[in-house]
C-alpha cells in the first residue's frame, strides 16, 4: 500500500513538475517574441539610408560603376516583413559593400576613396554583426545607421571633389613646375664624377 502511494505522489509531483516547466516555457517564448517585435520595431523605424544625389559629372563617372550601382540599389530596398528579412538584406550589404573595391573607376582609384570605402564595409559589416546576433542589441544598430549615413556622404563628396579638381585649368607654368619637383627625374649621381677635394 505504501508503495502505491509513493508512486502516486511521485506522479502527482512529475506531472505538477512538467505542467511547470510548459507554462515556464510558454512564458520565455511568449516574452522572446515580444521582445522580437520591438525589437524589430525599432530597427524598422531607424533603417532609413540617405543617399545624397551626385553631380551630373560625378554620376557620369560613377554609372558605369556596376557594383557601386548594385549596392546602392540594395541599400534602397528596405526590408518589410520580419527581423528575419532584416538579418538577410545586412548579408546581402555585407557581400555588395565587399564587392566595391573590385572594380573602382580609374578616376577614383586613389588612397582618399579607398579608406571611405573600407570605413563603409566596416560600418555594414558592424551592421550585418549586430543585427544577426541571437539577442540584437536595437541601440546599437540605431547608433550605426547614421554613421553609415555619414560615410555614404563623406564617400560621394570625395568623388566629386576629385572631378571638381580635375576641371580647374592648369595655369601656365604649373605643368613645368610639378615636372622640376619630381624627385624621380633628379640627375644621377655617380662615383666618376665626384669631386674628391686634394690634400
Amino acid at each position: 500500500m505504501k508503495i502505491k502511494i509513493v508512486a502516486l505522489v511521485f506522479l502527482i509531483i512529475t506531472s505538477v513538475s512538467c505542467k511547470d516547466d510548459e507554462t515556464q516555457r510558454d512564458a520565455e517564448n511568449l516574452k522572446d517574441i515580444k521582445k522580437r517585435e520591438l525589437v524589430f520595431d525599432e530597427v524598422n523605424k531607424c533603417w532609413v539610408f540617405n543617399i545624397p544625389v551626385l553631380q551630373p559629372q560625378a554620376q557620369a563617372v560613377v554609372g558605369n560603376w556596376t557594383e557601386w550601382r548594385m549596392f546602392l540599389s540594395e541599400l534602397k530596398q528596405k526590408p518589410k516583413s520580419s527581423i528575419g528579412a532584416f538579418q538577410q538584406k545586412a548579408k546581402t550589404l555585407s557581400k555588395k559593400v565587399f564587392d566595391l573595391n573590385n572594380s573602382i573607376p580609374i578616376k577614383f582609384t586613389n588612397r582618399a576613396v579607398r579608406s571611405r570605402i573600407a570605413v563603409l564595409t566596416t560600418q555594414i559589416h558592424s551592421l550585418d554583426l549586430y543585427v544577426n546576433l541571437h539577442d540584437i542589441p536595437s541601440q546599437k544598430v540605431v547608433a550605426l545607421i547614421p554613421e553609415i549615413n555619414l560615410a555614404l556622404a563623406s564617400l560621394e563628396a570625395q568623388f566629386e571633389e576629385i572631378v571638381r579638381k580635375e576641371q580647374i585649368p592648369v595655369e601656365q607654368g604649373e605643368s613645368d613646375m610639378i615636372r622640376m619637383l619630381d624627385t624621380s627625374r633628379a640627375i644621377p649621381s655617380s662615383k666618376n664624377n665626384a669631386i674628391v677635394p686634394r690634400i
